[in-house]
């Protein structure tokens, strides 16, 4: 695979963002639409004591992907409820169509005290083509269990054989690794099926791609397609500890590749994204989203600082 770098298509800083949201456009995922292409992405408002809230929004642009057409102003799905597992933020969410629905799938978090975080996966439907969502329910359709006791989340879920497919992450515990140290988290990708996208059946615990880092590789956002009869999925990956700040473990993109949506070979060299120093993802490369549009194959994906200042975008060679 040979892909091509088209640059950073969108700055946060650059629009009014809805919910009071400045900065961060974190995980683009698309939804293809007629005309245009819908691109969400969560993003960052703080609350009345100073800390982050996660938003969603979404950018429409041409399908040529080089004009943006409008940014939400409004609140695409609001936060959870008071103890929900989404009351502080929703982050990422993946949107799909099937059988005439618009299905989100949302990462929601919320604050825990010896740790900083947990979260879950739970389930919205659009019924004005992805402008707003509302829930299923107030609780989450995938969350910890007795062999992955947190942080599931980052669902891609896509639909093939007959059965819905999510590749997601589950955390395999938290460590301190300093005396003085907030304690960091580790996680790996999982995969769950579904007859109906409401009740999934996991394949509990199974760490279905290599670590190239060894065990305390962290790795995050599958997203899955095919192309030329073999499946392929890309995330990011990246040291557990000390990757906020240092570029040398800090998020890469990842690649595997699959015959039969189960079993996964992993192979790197799939995704050169070329790293360039001092650019908008010189340092880092997260977050990535995969998807078809007029005969080509794009990755949308986030740089430096956790997709800070933006996204930005790749094709693939034919």
């Amino acid at each position: 695979m040979k892909w091509t770098k088209l640059g950073k298509i969108f700055d946060p800083s650059q629009h009014a963002l809805p919910n009071g949201c400045t900065l961060f456009a974190q995980s683009p995922q698309a939804l293809v639409c007629d005309g245009y292409v819908r691109i969400y992405f969560s993003t960052r408002a703080k609350d009345a004591s100073g800390k982050f809230l996660s938003h969603v929004a979404y950018v429409d642009m041409d399908r040529s992907l080089s004009t943006i057409l409008r940014v939400a102003d409004h609140t695409v799905l609001p936060l959870g409820e008071l103890g929900a597992f989404d009351e502080h933020g929703i982050f990422p969410i993946n949107v799909l169509r099937h059988e005439g629905q618009v299905l989100a799938y949302t990462t929601g978090w919320n604050r825990r005290v010896s740790v900083s975080v947990d979260t879950a996966i739970g389930l919205a439907l659009s019924k004005d083509e992805g402008r707003t969502f509302q829930r299923l329910g107030s609780g989450p359709v995938l969350a910890q269990s007795l062999h992955e006791p947190c942080l599931v989340g980052d669902g891609f879920v896509l639909h093939a054989g007959g059965r819905f497919h999510m590749w997601y992450i589950f955390g395999t515990g938290w460590k301190r690794y300093g005396a003085d140290a907030a304690p960091d988290r580790t996680y790996k990708i999982g995969h769950a099926t579904s007859p109906d996208g409401i009740r999934w059946t996991k394949e509990e615990a199974r760490r279905i791609v290599a670590d190239r880092l060894g065990p305390d590789e962290s790795q995050a956002l599958p997203t899955v397609v095919e192309v030329d009869g073999r499946w392929h999925m890309f995330f990011c990956y990246r040291q557990s500890f000390d990757f906020r700040s240092n570029p040398d473990r800090g998020y890469r993109i990842g690649h595997a590749w699959s015959d039969d949506l189960v079993d996964w070979t992993r192979d790197d060299d799939m995704i050169p994204l070329a790293v360039e120093p001092g650019a908008w993802d010189g340092e880092m490369q997260c977050y990535p989203h995969v998807f078809k549009l007029d005969g080509k194959v794009y990755l949308l994906y986030n740089g430096n600082a956790f997709g800070r200042d933006g996204f930005g975008l790749a094709v693939l060679a034919p």
